[in-house]
């Protein structure tokens, strides 16, 4: 991974994407220890997550993890899911974040020097080059050890650079002191 020191970094995280991943892989992500070594390796102007919540839930699992990372440096976007009949009378939820993570990569765009983004989604391939030729550069964290991949393959080789999520076990991953310490 190439990041440099004195260039302005912002990272962006599809979290119901990279929880996805994580839960494929059987990776406990600690949110404080992958912040903390995008920090010491460059600028980091910022760090968003992603996320939509179940309104009127008398209790969401995502709750404690928005809370923490509100509290710790993390911007958090959200917005309350949708809840609709399928075409087979099924109630289903949706909340897809992808169009408000655009808005703001494009608009951070002539701020940064380089953007992380934590997402396989395909759907992002034309924003990753819409940012490059914004002078952007882009590098993906997903991974292709799921079975499925969880990375699309136009995404993985738009990007200027791709980090296997498996490979920052070290890095990014829960250990038993951090768990002691309360961190997410």
């Amino acid at each position: 991974m190439l990041f440099y020191p004195d260039e302005k970094l912002a990272i962006f995280i599809d979290g119901s994407n990279l929880f996805a991943t994580a839960k494929s892989l059987n990776f406990d992500i600690d949110y404080g220890r992958l912040r903390r070594y995008f920090a010491k390796s460059s600028r980091l102007l910022r760090v968003n997550y992603y996320t939509a919540l179940i309104e009127d839930a008398d209790y969401s699992p995502l709750r404690p993890l928005v809370d923490w990372l509100d509290y710790n440096g993390f911007t958090m976007i959200t917005k309350p899911t949708k809840e609709f009949t399928d075409d087979r009378g099924e109630k289903k939820i949706k909340g897809n974040m992808d169009m408000e993570l655009a808005i703001d990569m494009m608009g951070m765009a002539d701020h940064v020097d380089h953007m992380v983004l934590f997402s396989g989604d395909g759907d992002f391939r034309r924003l990753v080059e819409a940012l490059q030729r914004k002078g952007v550069r882009v590098t993906v964290v997903s991974s292709t050890k799921t079975q499925p991949s969880m990375i699309a393959d136009e995404l993985r080789r738009q990007a200027d650079s791709f980090i296997e999520i498996s490979n920052m076990h070290e890095e990014f991953s829960r250990v038993a002191a951090s768990d002691a310490a309360g961190h997410p």
